[in-house]
Parts: structure tokens; sequence; C-alpha cells
């Protein structure tokens, strides 16, 4: 079935982004969902879960009030307002001879406002900027563009939301932006590559290994544990049991590779387990994974789970996710990178318990978490808190750590297995091709 793409905004934006990426959605079908007011997104987002794969969203405000309600279940992205929209703006109002020297804008960052009218060779001295964050509302925006209009001057206000353009165009000249038809087909390609790949990824292979003590004899009860897995259990010429499933079920039953459910029940029984799965594009090399997986656990303590994927990713699961286990990561690489993304998995997606799994009181926890060097998490903190609500891309992680971009994304995608990072979008950042995705990153 071709994938369904949920295009959230107001009204005419959502029209908008369905004319222009229609026809280059190939497979996907987009689904428009407007609402009148962005205080509905809430309520959208929740009334498409059962017709939507994956929701595109007409700007950042919308996307941010969805993902700050903990409605988004799927892959989501939103259409970015980057320097380019503004040019064609700025353009438009100097052809009608306005004065773009005295301007308010909001949503956009200030360095892209500030550097998109220099290179254009317009003073900046009497533009004033509200960058979007998180809680800032519809009054906030008519707030702080008639304010600057009565303290500051300024002749033009530039919005990005549709509901404060309608409230300021009555006090004073306004323009609303709205995304560019190169924006909306970059970031609906990119949205509808991640969720095909995403249901390709939840179809993978995975293949358990259950390795009890010598002598246990047959555990009766373990199919009726395995049941939440869906799947099949087999045994192996050395005793041990096989597993065999998929990768979308294996996440869901182990809320995104937390907790394994029966690994608490095995050890109660058997004084020690080691549970080991593999991801892998085919059963042959889930098998292998596997195995390195059951390997991995037998050294990290008398009960452990570890789920080992591609691109030596391990993630290791302790007894009821309660306890931190005393795996090591791998030799450090670039700029402290370890050679497997190893660590007590925490509470990856649930929000409620995020706070304390990654509280500053344990570096060395959530060192083990992500599988990176605890230097290189300081300097990743660095970065997020100089980037701020901005979020972060790999090309910045590549320059702040002086490593090649490649290494920066697998950095990110690390980030993400263990919860901590969530892409919210993408920027074009000013270069060509597919504009980078946008992480908010908790550390």
């Amino acid at each position: 079935m071709p994938l369904t793409v949920g295009v959230i905004g107001p009204e005419d934006l959502v029209h908008k982004v369905v004319a222009v990426g229609g026809r280059a959605a190939g497979s996907a079908r987009l689904l428009p969902l407007p609402y009148r007011h962005e205080d509905e997104t809430t309520r959208v987002v929740t009334d498409a879960r059962s017709r939507a794969d994956a929701l595109l969203f007409t700007g950042v405000v919308p996307h941010a009030l969805a993902d700050a309600a903990g409605v988004l279940d799927r892959p989501a992205m939103y259409v970015p307002y980057n320097g380019a929209t503004l040019l064609r703006v700025l353009v438009e109002l100097l052809r009608l001879g306005h004065d773009v020297s005295r301007v308010s804008i909001d949503t956009l960052r200030r360095d892209e406002v500030l550097e998109t009218m220099t290179e254009a060779k317009l003073p900046t001295d009497r533009v004033r900027v509200l960058p979007y964050r998180p809680g800032l509302t519809s009054q906030d925006v008519v707030d702080f563009h008639l304010e600057a209009r009565d303290a500051q001057k300024t002749r033009v206000a530039i919005t990005c939301l549709g509901s404060a353009f309608h409230v300021l165009e009555q006090h004073t000249h306004a323009v609303r932006l709205a995304p560019s038809r190169h924006s909306i087909l970059a970031t609906l390609q990119a949205l509808v590559l991640a969720t095909a790949g995403r249901h390709s990824g939840d179809a993978q292979v995975a293949l358990g290994i259950v390795d009890l003590p010598a002598g246990t004899g047959v555990d009766a009860r373990l199919p009726e544990d395995i049941r939440v897995l869906g799947g099949s259990l087999a045994e192996l010429p050395d005793g041990r049991r096989l597993l065999v499933t998929t990768r979308g079920v294996l996440e869901t039953a182990t809320e995104r590779f937390t907790r394994i459910p029966f690994l608490d029940a095995l050890a109660s029984r058997h004084g020690s387990a080691y549970v080991g799965f593999g991801l892998g594009r085919t059963a042959a090399e889930a098998e292998a994974l596997a195995r390195r997986a059951v390997n991995r656990a037998r050294s990290v303590g008398p009960v452990a789970g570890v789920v080992s994927m591609a691109d030596d990713v391990d993630i290791v699961i302790a007894p009821d996710a309660a306890g931190v286990t005393d795996a090591v990561p791998g030799e450090a690489g670039a700029a402290g990178v370890t050679g497997g993304a190893s660590g007590t998995a925490g509470a990856a997606g649930d929000r409620s318990a995020r706070p304390s799994a990654l509280s500053p009181e344990s570096p060395a926890l959530l060192a083990r978490r992500v599988g990176l060097h605890p230097q290189t998490l300081d300097r990743l903190r660095e970065l997020t808190a100089a980037d701020g609500a901005a979020g972060v891309t790999a090309h910045r992680v590549a320059e702040h750590l002086s490593v090649q971009q490649r290494t920066a994304r697998r950095i990110l995608k690390r980030l993400e297995r263990a919860g901590v990072a969530v892409p919210t979008g993408s920027r074009q950042e000013g270069r060509t091709g597919r504009p980078p995705i946008v992480y908010r990153v908790h550390l």
C-alpha cells in the first residue's frame, strides 16, 4: 500500500503544499489536514492517527505544538522558512517601494535573518527579530511586531504565523511568509524516504538466542514467555533456543529496546540468563548479530540482554532496565566516539522517565547509554546549549567536534536510538541538495 502523508497547517498553506508536492510525492498520497487556528494542532494530529503514516507540518509552530503535546508517534517533519524565503519577500517589498531596512521578523533565527540581509547588501541595524521558541504564542508575536512599530519605528511586519498575520494586517503593513516550492519538495522527499526506511526497518529479520545455564533442561514456560514477540521458537544444536520475529514487533515488545519482558522471569527460574537479539537485512546477518549479542550479554553480568545491529551498535539491557551494567564501551575513535554504540538502555521514548535517566549527575550512565566518550558528550552539551531551540544538524556536529559529517550522522543516530535525540524537521543551511535533518538533543 502507498504511504499516506498528512499535511497539517492553516488551510491556505496546506492546499499549497498539497498542490506543489502532489506530483513529486511519488507513490505517497498527500492527505490535507487543515486547521483554523494553531491551537487545534493537537486535535488534528490525534484524529489523523488512523489515516496517516507520516505527518508534514507547514511550519515549525504546529510541529512544535504537537511535539510538546507528545502526540508525534510517527515520522514527522516541518517545512522550514529559510533565508531564501525571506529574501524573496524582501525583493518583492523593495519592488513595491517599501523600506526594508525597518522591518520586524518573527520565527526565523536571528543569525539567518542577518546573514540573508547582509548578503543582499541591506542594512540590519534597524531590523528586529523574534526567533521561535517553545511556548511562543500568537499574541506574543503580535505584541512583538506592534512594539517594534511603536518603539523602533519599523515599517513592515513579516510573520510566519497565520493567526498573527490576520491581527497585524489591521494595525500595520504585514506580510506573511510562506514556504518556498523548493523547501516543500525537499522536505516532502526527505519525509517519504524516512518513512519508507522506517517501514522497511520494521520488517527486518530479528533473531534472538536464549542462553541458560548448562544442565537446566527444557524450560517449559519459555514458549509462553515469548508470545509477546509473536514469533516462533526453535532449538539450536548447542542446546540454546532461537527466537524468530521481526524488528517492528521486537521494538514494540521491548519498549524501543529498553527492557526484555521475560528476562527477569528467566533469571528467577534459572539463576542466570542471557538473551541476545540480532537485527539484520537477511537471516544470516541477523543470526551472526544475535550470536555477537548473546556473547556480549555474557560479559555484562549474570543476567543481561543485548540487541545488536549493523554498524557495531550494541544496546545493553539490564534486568528490568533498572540497573547500570559494568559494560565498557569499545576503543575510542574520532573525537571519542566508541567503536560500538553500547550501554544500558534507558527510557527511550518515555518523556516522563527521561529527566531522571539523563540527569547531569549521572554522566557515566549517559555515556554508556549512548556509546560515546564522556568528553564527546560534554562538547555536544556545549553545542546544544549554544544552538538552543534551533536544534542541531550533522553539519553543526561535524564542525563542533572536528569530525567528518559521516561520523556526525552516526553520532546523531546513536543519540536517537538511545532516546536522547529527536528529529524535528529539516533545514537548508544555505547549501544545495537535500536539507539536513534537524535534531533536538536532550543532554
